[in-house]
């Protein structure tokens, strides 16, 4: 309940009596509960879960210590609630609101004042407890045992959307939930496409081959690219692949505790922009990592973030080329209280198949 704790710590900032948390990731990691329907409130003295019917006994499983509210369609059991604990003032997730869903919150909640709250659950879920990073840990670890076992596959005449189908078959039958997100395997002059879906397009002699990919380990979540070669290998090739290589090993030097996150993207993008292709980098460097594989803190040249330990980043630079081709590296990264620990152990030097 220390997250709970927290949370009561900002409403009681916010002169607020109740906090809504709407979106399932952030009450998952709030109470443990894993479902995807219903509703978490938090006032000064009580922790509920609403939910239905398909739920009720999960919900009591996961989050002992939480008073679970079975939800009915004859009646607003929220609002009951809410109204019986005399609540005057309720916070909300207005990140996940949508403007309809206002307008029901608005209906509903007449005697209350809405507040509208932004980040407050993702700022605790940016730094991760020590099971968390196990979970990540061991996430990272099936998605580069995955892809060593993929690689005698990738050759010329494979399609892109067989590579795909067979990363996430072998993701699966080791252990994990499943996949962090939708693959990305792209090829040739396909892999300029920084999120580009994997095709029937077989790979070909001279291609690129990207591969952005990642497994689920209780819930949370890895994140990693590699570009390989299709033989044979020009010197392009080379000098594009070793431009990112030396943007990321530029970026993984600076990561430590205290260090702005923008400076890591400063120190790779510097490297990619001195080597003459600035105007092919157009992303941020990298990104947190978690129950989302797309959380806070943001790593990129506008980001306002400070990395701390407990944080996981990725660090991703990228060159891509309209007509040619492109390459993207990226590893997971743990931020430590002396420095980084790197989770990702798949080769990076250039690999032609």
């Amino acid at each position: 309940m220390v997250q709970v704790e927290r949370l009561r710590y900002k409403m009681q900032e916010a002169s607020m009596d109740a906090f809504m948390v709407s979106d399932p990731r952030n009450w998952r990691f709030i109470s443990g509960f894993t479902g995807d329907a219903g509703v978490l409130l938090i006032t000064t003295n009580e922790a509920i879960i609403f939910t239905d019917s398909r739920y009720t006994e999960q919900a009591g499983q996961e989050a002992p210590n939480y008073t679970v509210v079975k939800t009915v369609v004859e009646k607003d059991v929220v609002k009951d609630t809410i109204a019986r604990l005399e609540v005057s003032t309720i916070g909300f997730e207005k990140d996940y609101v949508t403007y309809g869903g206002w307008e029901r919150l608005k209906q509903r909640f007449t005697g209350q004042e809405l507040m509208g709250v932004s980040g407050w659950v993702e700022e605790l879920r940016a730094v991760k407890s020590k099971n968390e990073i196990e979970h990540i840990a061991r996430a990272q670890n099936i998605a580069d045992e995955v892809f060593s076992q993929l690689l005698p596959s990738v050759k010329a005449g494979m399609r892109e959307i067989d590579l795909a189908l067979d990363l996430e078959f072998k993701i699966r039958k080791s252990g994990s939930d499943g996949i962090a997100f939708p693959f990305i395997v792209v090829s040739g002059e396909r892999s300029s496409l920084p999120h580009g879906v994997p095709t029937e397009k077989k790979l070909e002699p001279g291609d690129f081959v990207t591969f952005d990919f990642g497994a689920r380990c209780n819930g949370y979540c890895s994140d990693m690219t590699r570009t390989v070669v299709v033989g044979p290998v020009s010197d392009k090739h080379r000098e594009i692949y070793d431009t990112v290589l030396r943007a990321q090993l530029a970026a993984l030097e600076v990561i430590r505790p205290g260090i702005a996150a923008k400076e890591v993207d400063l120190a790779g993008r510097n490297v990619i922009e001195e080597a003459g292709y600035g105007e092919y980098f157009g992303h941020g460097i990298g990104h947190g990592v978690g129950l989302n594989v797309h959380e806070r803190p943001s790593v990129g040249k506008t980001s306002e973030a400070v990395l701390q330990p407990g944080m996981v980043i990725t660090v991703e630079p990228g060159i891509y080329i309209p007509g040619f081709g492109g390459v993207r590296i990226e590893d997971l990264v743990l931020v430590t209280e002396d420095g980084k620990k790197n989770l990702t152990a798949s080769e990076k030097r250039l690999i032609v198949v």
